[in-house]
This record gives C-alpha cells, sequence and structure tokens, in this order.
C-alpha cells in the first residue's frame, strides 16, 4: 500500500486508513499533499478498500499548511502551486466509496479543508475547526470558501472565515460541521465503527449514492435528478442488485451479502 513519508495507507478488515504522520501538527507541505494525493488515488482504486478513514493521528489531524513553506513564496510561485493543492484535496473528495475524518485535536485551514473532503466527520470533544488564513492576511486556498458554504450554509461559512474564530466542538456538532462527537481517545475507534457498515456492503451502489449526492449539489435540480435517473439505472445491471432483491423477497431485509459487482 502507499507509504510515503508523510502520508501512508493502512488497510485492514476492509478499511483503509489514510494516515497523516507529519509532527507535531501534520502541516499540510507540499509533499504532503502530493503524498495525499497518491493515497487517496490507491484507496478509490483498491478492491480491498471499502471504505475509508482520514487520520491524523491522537493528538491532532492537522493543523493547516506549512506557513513557514509558504511565506516565502510569491504571487508566481503560488500560481504554480495552488492548482496542485486544490487538485490534491479534490482527489480525497472524489475517493469513489464512504469517507469520513477523524478529527483529534486541531483542524485548521487546510486540516479543516481536508475534513470537509471527508463524507462524515467524527471528532474529539475537546476537538477545535476552523479556517484562519483571515489572520495571515489570505482566504482558505484548498476549497474552504467553497466546501464549507455548501456543508454550514453561506452566512455561517462567511463569519468563520471573516473572523479566522476557532469553532469547538459542541458548535461543530450543532451547525453540521461534524456528525458525532465523541470523548477523546475514542475517536479513531468510532470512525472505523462507521467504517465498518460500508464494508461488505454494495460497493457500486454507494459509489453511485455518493456521486450523485456529490455531482447534484454542483447543478440545477433537474440535472441532478437526470444524474440519479441515470445512475439509479445503470445498478440494475449489477449481481448485487440481484442478490438484494432477490434476498429481500425471500429472507427479508438487510440480510444480502454483496460482493462489489
Amino acid at each position: 500500500m502507499a507509504h510515503g513519508e508523510f502520508v501512508r495507507l493502512e488497510v485492514e478488515e476492509g478499511i483503509g486508513t489514510i494516515r497523516l504522520d507529519r509532527p507535531p501538527m501534520n502541516a499540510l507541505s507540499s509533499q504532503l499533499q502530493e503524498e495525499l494525493r497518491a493515497a487517496a488515488q490507491e484507496a478509490g482504486d483498491s478492491s480491498d478498500v471499502s471504505a475509508v478513514v482520514l487520520y491524523g493521528g491522537e493528538k491532532v489531524f492537522a493543523a493547516g499548511a506549512d506557513i513557514k513553506e509558504m511565506a516565502t513564496m510569491s504571487y508566481t510561485d503560488m500560481v504554480g502551486r495552488a492548482g496542485a493543492l486544490q487538485s490534491s484535496f479534490t482527489a480525497v473528495a472524489r475517493i469513489p466509496k464512504p469517507v469520513i475524518a477523524a478529527i483529534t485535536g486541531y483542524a485548521l485551514g487546510g486540516g479543516c479543508e481536508l475534513a470537509l473532503c471527508a463524507d462524515l466527520r467524527i471528532c474529539s470533544d475537546d476537538a477545535k475547526l476552523g479556517q484562519p488564513e483571515i489572520q495571515l492576511g489570505i482566504i482558505p486556498g484548498a476549497g474552504g470558501t467553497q466546501r464549507l458554504p455548501r456543508l454550514v450554509g453561506p452566512s455561517r461559512a462567511k463569519e468563520i472565515v471573516f473572523t479566522g474564530r476557532f469553532v469547538d466542538a459542541e458548535e461543530a456538532l450543532r451547525i453540521g460541521l461534524v456528525d458525532k462527537v465523541v470523548p477523546a481517545g475514542e475517536v479513531y475507534a468510532a470512525a472505523r465503527q462507521m467504517a465498518a457498515r460500508f464494508v461488505g456492503g454494495p460497493g457500486l451502489a454507494l459509489r453511485a449514492a455518493k456521486e450523485s449526492i456529490d455531482r447534484g449539489l454542483e447543478t440545477d435540480l433537474d440535472t441532478g435528478l437526470e444524474i440519479e435517473r441515470l445512475a439509479f439505472s445503470a445498478l440494475f445491471a449489477t449481481e448485487d442488485r440481484a442478490t438484494g432483491m432477490t434476498s429481500f423477497v425471500e429472507q427479508g431485509p438487510g440480510k444480502a451479502k454483496f460482493v462489489g459487482r
């Protein structure tokens, strides 16, 4: 499995963990971004992976970009880098499987933006999330101005981005920025438990559901319904659909054994 210096993909029991490991704060350097892209690609491609957990370790998810690296960059330097920064995160958002962010400690700036690329977010009760880029005289550049308002609404996103303040776990849960809060120390286990629900699931249907929701959000309702119609119809060509319906008729719901074809 992918094993970079700062990011590795570990697969166990159908769950792929994309583990950030750049102590002390998992600063998201250019190298880390490219290793993240590679791990996301491999997790998406691997038939051994049914669901993905994004994890930065017990202490911190990721406290943002590598500011030391950025501080010396000019406009022309960043013109060359900004696209790659965004696309490395988009590679995570496009993993065609359920992705759960397991957030410990801080998810700030690029760390918060990375968490926004997941489908679901679990955080520790002492976690802090936020987009403090404004305090550096810049704005979020890895999707924060786009994914955050889609998740929590435009005015809430503006207030968080304009002030650069930290959002605690309780507020994050209340506004829908995270989906579950658990005691510190239980985050990774809770994320694995959530991911385990998708292991042995109908992989093509899960993929179609994710793509229909994500693509549909980017377009008007009629086009979104068309995306759904095509994906829905296509699933009737799968073995899992036949298995699922036969099992339902013969044994009732929830007993089908899916093969991912």
